[in-house]
């Protein structure tokens, strides 16, 4: 075994964790669970069945990731924050072939406390501000906060703000990496490392 498990955690037989890995307190992964390597599993996670993790993905404490949630490479999921994967639960109906698939792409935020309702994808390298509650898909490089979730900007690879308008066309440099970004047609798009 190539990674390490806090004797308090549960990994059910079958779970693929990859090298390097973490799993603290009290975490329980399921045996269909895929999970890469160089990830953080805090305290009091649950990493479902049907569930796929990439590599070097950050859970904070108290995260629960349901079955049909796909979380890509370099994702930040905050300290509780929540998905879901039915869209209307009632506790007497039995919906679990009605999950709704959740995407979180490559280098996405999803901060503290935010809530993202199942069925959506979050774009590469999105940041969810903390205790927002998406509904709906985000787009790569979107800055989005609020209830329900909203837009307000476009974010850096890196993190910063980008300073970019919400619509038409323009061009921006991160200004930690100098890195430059060109936004046509709704989206931004990373033109030069």
């Amino acid at each position: 075994m190539d990674y390490q498990v806090h004797p308090s955690a549960i990994v059910d037989d079958g779970a693929q964790i990859g090298a390097n890995t973490r799993v603290w307190h009290f975490v329980h992964v399921c045996g269909g669970a895929k999970i890469g390597s160089g990830c953080s599993l805090g305290q009091n996670v649950f990493v479902g069945n049907r569930v796929t993790i990439g590599n070097n993905v950050k859970v904070q404490n108290n995260v629960s990731i349901y079955d049909n949630v796909f979380v890509e490479d370099d994702v930040f999921c905050g300290p509780s924050m929540v998905f879901t994967n039915v869209y209307n639960p009632r506790s007497f109906i039995e919906r679990k072939t009605e999950y709704r698939d959740t995407l979180v792409k490559r280098g996405a935020t999803l901060g503290a406390n935010c809530t993202i309702v199942c069925g959506v994808t979050i774009g590469e390298y999105a940041l969810v501000g903390a205790g927002a509650v998406i509904n709906k898909d985000v787009k790569p490089f979107a800055l989005v906060v609020g209830v329900p979730g909203k837009q307000i900007g476009w974010i850096s690879k890196y993190g910063e703000q980008l300073t970019l308008p919400l619509q038409g066309d323009g061009e921006a440099t991160c200004p930690h990496t100098g890195d430059i970004y060109v936004l046509r047609d709704g989206l931004v798009e990373l033109i030069s490392k």
